[in-house]
C-alpha cells in the first residue's frame, strides 16, 4: 500500500530534533522556524516533555473519558490560570478540526440555530459536521456549505453588521489567520463582533488553533483587543507535536451527559503533554519572549530590502514579497538550511518555536538577506 499523496514532500528525512533545529539522516542540520504548523511551542524534544510523556506511558498511556482521570483537571486548572480564563470550562479532544466542530455544536444546543457566518474560508474545521450545524445535530452527510455558513471578507466590520442576525447560530473567527496569510484581526473588528453577537444571541468563535498558545505573545490573540469570546477554540501548540485540541467554554453554557463526545480526546498522554507544555511556557517565561523575539523579527526585517509587507504579532510572521515565494523559501532551505513555510503565492511564514533565540533570528535574517541579493 501507498501513502495517499496529497502532500507535496521535499526528500528530507529528519532522524533528531532538539530546541530549534533538526537533523536529517546525513547528518545535515536544519533550522526549523516553522514547528509544523506551529505544533511545536516549547521546542523539540524539551527534557522535562520527554520525561512527563514518558513516566506517563510507563504509567498508563490510553484510556477513555468514562473514569475519572486526575490529569485532566491539572491540565484545565492550568490552562485557566495561564490563560486568564479560569472561569471558563474545558472540552478535549484531537484538533483544531474537531475544536471547531464541538464549539458549533456547542453554540448550536445554546441558541438553536444554524446559520454560521465566517470570515474567509480559513477556519479550522470546514468538514461537513462544522458548517452543517442544524437542529441541535451536526449532519454527517456531504452538504452544500452555503446552505449553513456564509463566508465574508476579513476585518470587514461592514459586512459583519450585515449579514449577522437573529438567525445566525455563530461567528467564527480567526485572531490571526494564518493559511489566510497571517492577517491579524484589528481590535475594532472583534469588538465590533462581540458587540454583534451580544444583540443578536449569537455566540463569538475565536478560533486561536494556530495563533494561540502564546504565539502571539499574549496567550490567545484576541486579548489584544480586550474581546471575550463565548468559546475559544486551541490545538496545535497545546501538545508541542502531540495531537491534542480543546474547547475553552464560557459559563454562560451549561453541560449535560452526552452533549459532546470523542473517542481519544482528554487521554493520558496527550493531557501529559498538554500539562508540560504549560509547565515549560510558564517556568521559562516563554509567552514574553515570543513578544520579545517577534518584535526584535519585525524590527530588523523592516531594514532588509525586497520585502512588500510585514504582517503578524510575536512569534506569527508573514512576510510578503512582490515576487512568488517559491524561489526564495526553497534556497532558505536548500542552500541555508532553514525550514519556513509558506502562506500563499506571495507570503513566507514564520511559526518557531515560543523559545527561539537571538541567534536563531540573526541566523535567519542573514541568510534573508543574502537570499533577496
Amino acid at each position: 500500500m501507498n501513502l495517499f499523496n496529497v502532500y507535496p514532500l521535499y526528500d528530507i528525512e529528519p532522524v533528531k530534533a532538539k530546541g530549534s533545529y533538526l537533523w536529517d539522516k546525513n547528518g545535515q542540520e536544519y533550522l526549523d522556524l516553522y514547528g509544523g504548523h506551529a505544533v511545536i511551542s516549547i521546542g523539540h524534544s524539551h527534557p522535562y516533555y520527554v520525561e512527563k510523556l514518558t513516566t506517563q506511558l510507563n504509567n498508563i498511556g490510553f484510556y477513555s473519558n468514562s473514569v475519572k482521570i486526575p490529569i485532566q483537571e491539572e491540565l484545565a486548572t492550568k490552562l485557566g490560570e495561564l490563560s486568564g480564563y479560569e472561569d471558563y470550562a474545558l472540552f478535549l479532544c484531537n484538533s483544531g478540526a474537531e475544536a471547531n466542530e464541538n464549539a458549533l455544536k456547542t453554540a448550536s444546543f445554546f441558541n438553536g440555530r444554524k446559520k454560521v457566518v465566517a470570515f474567509t474560508k480559513a477556519f479550522h474545521g470546514r468538514t461537513a459536521g462544522a458548517v452543517a450545524v442544524t437542529d441541535n445535530k451536526a449532519i454527517v452527510a456531504p452538504v452544500n456549505y452555503s446552505e449553513h455558513v456564509t463566508f465574508l471578507p476579513f476585518n470587514d466590520i461592514e459586512a459583519l453588521e450585515q449579514s449577522v442576525t437573529e438567525e445566525t447560530c455563530a461567528v467564527i473567527v480567526e485572531g490571526i489567520q494564518g493559511v489566510g496569510g497571517i492577517q491579524v484581526a484589528s481590535e475594532a473588528f472583534l469588538k465590533a463582533a462581540r458587540a454583534i453577537c451580544d444583540k443578536t444571541g449569537a455566540a463569538l468563535i475565536l478560533d486561536s488553533v494556530q495563533c494561540g498558545y502564546g504565539r502571539s505573545g499574549k496567550f490567545f490573540s484576541h486579548q489584544y483587543a480586550d474581546v471575550h469570546p463565548d468559546l475559544i477554540t486551541t490545538a496545535k501548540g497545546m501538545g508541542n507535536g502531540f495531537p491534542i485540541g480543546g474547547v475553552l467554554i464560557s459559563p454562560k453554557f451549561q453541560a449535560k451527559f452526552g452533549m459532546l463526545g470523542t473517542t481519544f480526546g482528554g487521554n493520558h498522554l496527550a493531557c501529559a503533554a498538554g500539562v508540560a507544555v504549560l509547565d515549560v511556557m510558564k517556568q521559562e517565561n516563554l509567552i514574553e519572549n515570543a513578544s520579545k523575539m517577534g518584535d526584535y523579527l519585525m524590527s530588523n526585517l523592516q531594514q532588509i530590502q525586497g520585502i512588500k509587507e510585514l504582517r503578524g504579532r510575536g512569534l506569527m510572521i508573514g512576510i510578503e514579497f512582490e515576487q512568488p515565494v517559491d524561489e526564495i523559501r526553497d534556497t532558505l532551505l536548500f542552500k541555508h538550511h532553514i525550514f519556513c513555510g509558506y502562506a500563499g503565492k506571495h507570503t513566507l511564514r514564520l511559526l518557531p518555536s515560543l523559545a527561539l533565540g537571538q541567534t536563531e533570528c540573526d541566523r535567519f535574517l542573514e541568510a534573508l538577506q543574502s537570499v533577496l541579493k
